[in-house]
């Protein structure tokens, strides 16, 4: 598809105080506009506000609240509100949650198993003699969730036991073409579902993907694990070691189907050269233990701090497209150089300004199940690799990124990712907040 897209992320406001932070401030405000040719024009905003404490914590944080807000003009939207308190009721306890609604009226979907599925980027380009369609390779999803989570110290604060739970309502669907064609010109409009069947759609017409799932669910997630962390700070650690074992079941309450899952996360920090240069890298195991995981709820990426949408994409595999790889078992990782080449105040705020170079790689290492016995024999190669061993060969992707940073925890986040193989699309420009870990 071609796509124009562009995000402009502007600081507007900015904690005013006097000296180091200390108490509740309001961290920064930041803005985002976006343009998509089928999605619409987006607008928001996001927001933190910091609980400093009496100062100890800098440049950690005592108590954090995030807020965001956007929408687009087709209808697309985030809802979110994220908490995360390091001394809950003044207590050891370390409680944060997250509760969102979320509306992806594009969402990518390409099939499972990465190579496994071919991606032809020609049937979703305008022009080519081979275009089908804009939203070929995509789905309707509506995501109500919530997330909230427990850390408790075992051994000081290194180790840490790690329970919680999350509560997803997943609406699944066809791209509702109707909306997305209102005010185009005729040579711009998208075809109906009918007429050009999607990779989604003829999932659902092949049995791949079951009609139980095809609209979704209603998920409980219990989870748990163990948390190893001797970073010298969150926000952009240079040393030490954040290690995660997290376990995530479903019991397959309201008719899902009950599963359970394993993450495994290494990430470890190397000062090279003090305040200046580092090295970071990060190392993920994930798979399917027990159970049968809805398709819908296969490509997010679970651990402590968050839940990750998509291997490929923003968080995970920067330059991929998004969720490029779906399987019941994947690995992936990270390594990522940082110079954070200057440091400044302006009155009493603190900021710097940092590059990085990155590569990022994944493959699959237990395949999702696909049944190919309902696929017409004149689509199975166009849709499908012949060769099995497609499946595990590596995803590699590389570029570089921009940070700069406010009283070190307020990050504006600039990466550009380009992909080794074109069957993982060209390119990918990413505008938001923070260190990806």
């Amino acid at each position: 598809m071609k796509k124009l897209a562009f995000l402009v992320v502007l600081t507007t406001a900015w904690l005013l105080s006097m000296g180091q932070p200390t108490g509740w401030k309001f961290g920064g405000a930041l803005p985002a506009i976006g343009f998509d040719s089928d999605v619409g024009f987006r607008y928001g905003a996001l927001a933190y506000i910091y609980d400093w404490g009496d100062g100890s914590y800098y440049p950690d944080y005592k108590k954090q609240l995030y807020l965001e807000w956007s929408r687009t003009t087709k209808g697309s939207g985030i809802n979110r509100i994220q908490y995360d308190d390091k001394s809950f009721f003044g207590t050891k306890l370390r409680f944060s949650s997250d509760v969102g609604y979320y509306i992806e009226q594009a969402l990518d979907f390409y099939g499972f198993n990465g190579y496994q599925s071919i991606f032809n980027s020609s049937y979703s380009t305008t022009g080519d003699p081979d275009y089908r369609s804009r939203m070929y390779y995509r789905l309707d999803r509506r995501m109500l969730r919530g997330i909230f989570d427990f850390q408790i110290p075992l051994i000081g604060n290194k180790f840490r036991l790690y329970s919680g739970i999350s509560l997803f309502n997943m609406k699944m669907g066809s791209v509702n073409i109707d909306k997305l064609n209102s005010g185009k010109d005729p040579q711009d409009l998208l075809p109906s579902i009918d007429t050009m069947p999607g990779v989604y759609e003829k999932y659902k017409d092949w049995g791949i993907i079951s009609s139980s799932e095809a609209t979704g669910g209603f998920i409980t997630q219990i989870k748990g694990g163990l948390i190893f962390d001797t970073r010298n700070n969150e926000a952009m650690p240079t040393k030490g070691i954040w290690e995660e074992l997290v376990f995530v079941g479903s019991p397959g309450i309201g008719g899902t189907s009950a599963y359970l899952q394993m993450a495994l996360t290494h990430r470890q920090y190397f000062s090279i050269i003090p305040d200046h240069l580092s090295f970071a890298y990060r190392l993920v195991y994930q798979t399917k233990i027990a159970g049968n995981i809805p398709f819908y709820m296969m490509p997010f990426y679970y651990n402590t701090k968050e839940i990750k949408d998509g291997i490929g994409g923003s968080t995970t595999i920067r330059g991929m497209l998004r969720d490029r790889v779906v399987a019941d078992g994947v690995v992936f990782g990270t390594a990522e150089l940082r110079y954070r080449m200057v440091n400044f105040d302006i009155g009493n705020a603190h900021f710097y300004v940092a590059l990085s170079g990155f590569t990022d790689a994944t493959r699959v290492i237990t395949p999702h199940k696909v049944d190919l016995t309902n696929v017409p024999a004149a689509e199975r190669d166009l849709f499908f690799s012949p060769t099995e061993s497609d499946i595990y060969k590596i995803h590699l992707t590389y570029g570089g990124g921009l940070r700069i940073a406010y009283n070190e925890n307020t990050i504006v986040a600039i990466d550009y990712g380009m992909a080794n193989n074109e069957q993982d699309g060209n390119s990918g420009l990413y505008i938001g907040l923070g260190w990806l870990f």
